[in-house]
C-alpha cells in the first residue's frame, strides 16, 4: 500500500497502459481552463495531482530541443517531459536546411578533424561530440527508419532528400504519455523560486512540482510564462534550445537569450555567420551563376579554400560563408568595405599559367588575347579580365606585351573585390551566444543557474556548412537530455 499523496509503482504502470500519467493540475477545471488555451495541446491524460516524478521543460522545437526530448525520454522515461515549440509544427530550420534536404550531419569520421570545422566552441563540444559522434548519429537515425547517404563532399543527407523524414522521426517519439508536445505556444519569460519562496502553486494556477533530492539543485522551481496562457507551467529542470537569431521566419527569433540573462547569464556579441557577401563591383552580375569548385578567397585576417559561385549581388557558396563566419565580427559596409581577393586556381602557380599561355600563343599567334586568355579562365569571365585590367582584348595575342600577360594572370590569381554588406536574412548560424564559461561542457548545465541546461545554436557555438552545426545541434542536445534528469 502507499500512503497519501503518493503514487504506488502498480497505478503509475496502470496509468500508462491506459495513457494516463502525471499531469502538473490540482484539478480538472484548471486542466480544461489550460486546454481552453491551448487548442493545439495534444491528447492528456487523467492528472494524477501528487506524484514525485521528475518534470523536464524543453523550451524550442528545433534539432537541439528535439534530440534532448528523445534522450530524455530514451534514459530517463519516468520524467515528465514537456516540448514547447512556438511554431505550428517540430523542426521548422532542420526541414527546410540543406535546401530542404536536410544536411543531417557530416561523412567526417575523426572528431578531431571535425573539431576544426567549428571557429568558436570547438574545445568546448569535445565531450559532447566524442559522446554522440557523427557515427552515432548516423546509427541513431538509420535505425529509426531513415536511411541516409554520405556525398562525395562528406555531406550527409536522407536518401530521400527530404528534410521532412528527419522531423518525422522525432514525430513519432515524442507522443503521450512520454513526452508532451505543445506547439504555437510563444514563451514570454521564466521565474525561478523555491517551494518555501512560492508556497505551492499559484491561484488558479499550474501545481508546483514535487521536492526532489540533489545537492545544491533541491528544491529549485522554475516558472515558465506563456502567450497563451496566464497561468504558468513550472518545472524541475529546464533545457533551453531556443536557437539564435538567424531564420528568424523559422521561430528561430532570439528570445533564448532574454530568457536566460534574466536567471543570470551574460551574452557575447552577436553577428551572422554563414552568409552571402555583396560587393561594391557590379561585374559579378554578369557572370552569375558561374562557380568554381575550388578557389582560396583571402579577407585582411582570415582565407578559406573551397567551392564559390559569383552572383547577381557578389559571392556566395560555401567558401564564401566560411569566410564570412571567420569575420563575423568584422564591421564593414559602403563607407568601409571589406577588401577580398579570390584565387580561381589555387593550386596553379602565376608560372604555370604562364607557361600554358605562352605555349597557346606561340601555337594560335592570330588569336586575339581575349579568346587565348580563355584558355585559363571562362571566356565570360576573361572578358571582364581584359576590361577590369584595361587590357587590349581583341589585339592579336602575339602582339600582347609580356605586362598585359602578367596583368591578366595577376588579376585571375587575385582577383579584387570590396565586400559593402552581408546577404542580410540569408545566413545561416548565428556567431556569439551564451559564454561557453558559463556552461558546464561535460553536462550542459548552467554554472550559474542550477537546473538551467543548454543546448544547440543558444550557445557560442558556430560551424561551417557541411552539417557541422546540426551534428553539434544533436551532440548537445543529446548531452542535455543525458544529464537533465540525474
Amino acid at each position: 500500500s502507499t500512503g497519501h499523496g503518493q503514487c504506488s509503482g502498480a497505478r503509475r504502470r496502470a496509468q500508462h497502459a491506459n495513457r494516463h500519467e502525471c499531469f502538473p493540475f490540482r484539478s480538472a477545471v484548471q486542466y480544461a481552463m489550460f486546454s481552453a488555451h491551448r487548442p493545439s495541446l495534444p491528447h492528456l491524460p487523467i492528472p494524477c495531482y501528487n506524484c514525485r516524478s521528475m518534470r523536464i521543460a524543453i523550451i524550442g522545437g528545433g534539432a537541439a530541443g528535439l534530440m534532448a526530448a528523445a534522450t530524455l525520454y530514451a534514459e530517463h522515461p519516468t520524467a515528465e517531459i514537456f516540448l514547447l515549440e512556438r511554431n505550428n509544427g517540430l523542426g521548422k530550420k532542420v526541414i527546410i536546411s540543406g535546401g530542404g534536404r536536410c544536411n543531417v550531419t557530416t561523412g567526417i569520421q575523426d572528431v578531431r578533424t571535425q573539431l576544426t570545422k567549428y571557429p568558436r566552441g570547438a574545445k568546448f563540444l569535445t565531450a559532447a561530440m566524442y559522446a554522440f559522434p557523427p557515427a552515432a548519429v548516423t546509427e541513431w537515425f538509420e535505425s529509426r527508419g531513415v536511411p541516409l547517404k554520405t556525398e562525395e563532399d562528406l555531406r550527409v543527407f536522407p536518401q530521400s532528400d527530404d528534410g521532412h523524414d528527419i522531423v518525422r522521426v522525432f514525430e513519432r517519439l515524442l507522443i503521450p504519455p512520454h513526452v508532451h508536445v505543445i506547439l504555437n505556444t510563444q514563451v514570454t519569460g521564466i521565474t525561478q523560486s523555491s517551494p518555501a519562496s512560492r508556497g505551492g502553486a499559484r491561484g488558479g494556477g499550474v501545481s508546483d512540482p514535487p521536492p526532489l533530492p540533489g545537492g545544491e539543485r533541491e528544491g529549485v522551481r522554475f516558472a515558465i510564462h506563456t502567450k497563451q496562457n496566464p497561468s504558468p507551467l513550472t518545472a524541475n529542470r529546464i533545457i533551453l534550445t531556443t536557437g539564435g537569431q538567424a531564420y528568424r521566419h523559422t521561430g528561430s527569433t532570439g528570445d533564448g537569450y532574454a530568457f536566460a540573462m534574466s536567471l543570470g547569464h551574460t551574452l557575447t556579441p552577436l553577428a551572422p555567420s554563414l552568409n552571402a557577401l555583396f560587393t561594391r563591383e557590379q561585374w559579378p552580375a554578369e557572370v552569375s551563376g558561374l562557380s568554381f569548385e575550388r578557389a582560396t578567397i583571402t579577407a585582411p585576417s582570415a582565407s578559406f579554400t573551397g567551392p564559390f559561385l559569383f552572383t547577381h549581388k557578389g559571392i556566395s557558396g560555401p567558401a564564401v560563408f566560411a569566410l564570412s563566419s571567420l569575420v563575423a565580427f568584422t564591421q564593414y559596409d559602403v563607407a568601409h568595405p571589406l577588401n577580398i581577393t579570390i584565387d580561381c586556381v589555387p593550386d596553379t602557380t602565376a608560372e604555370e599559367l604562364h607557361k600554358q599561355l605562352a605555349q597557346t600563343i606561340t601555337a594560335h599567334p592570330t588569336k586575339s588575347l581575349t579568346n587565348v586568355l580563355a584558355t585559363i579562365m571562362p571566356k565570360s569571365l576573361a572578358a571582364i579580365c581584359v576590361r577590369e585590367c584595361e587590357l587590349p582584348g581583341e589585339k592579336r595575342a602575339a602582339e600582347a606585351s609580356k605586362q598585359h600577360i602578367m596583368s591578366a594572370i595577376t588579376w585571375f590569381k587575385a582577383i579584387p573585390l570590396h565586400a559593402i554588406q552581408r546577404g542580410a536574412g540569408d545566413e545561416f548560424v548565428t556567431a556569439g551566444g551564451i559564454p561557453l564559461t558559463e556552461v558546464s561542457p561535460s553536462t550542459m548545465e548552467s554554472h550559474i543557474c542550477p537546473g538551467l541546461f543548454f543546448a544547440g545554436e543558444i550557445l557560442d557555438i558556430d560551424g561551417f556548412t557541411g552539417g557541422f552545426n546540426l551534428q553539434a545541434s544533436w551532440a548537445t542536445g543529446h548531452l542535455a537530455g543525458t544529464h537533465a534528469a540525474k
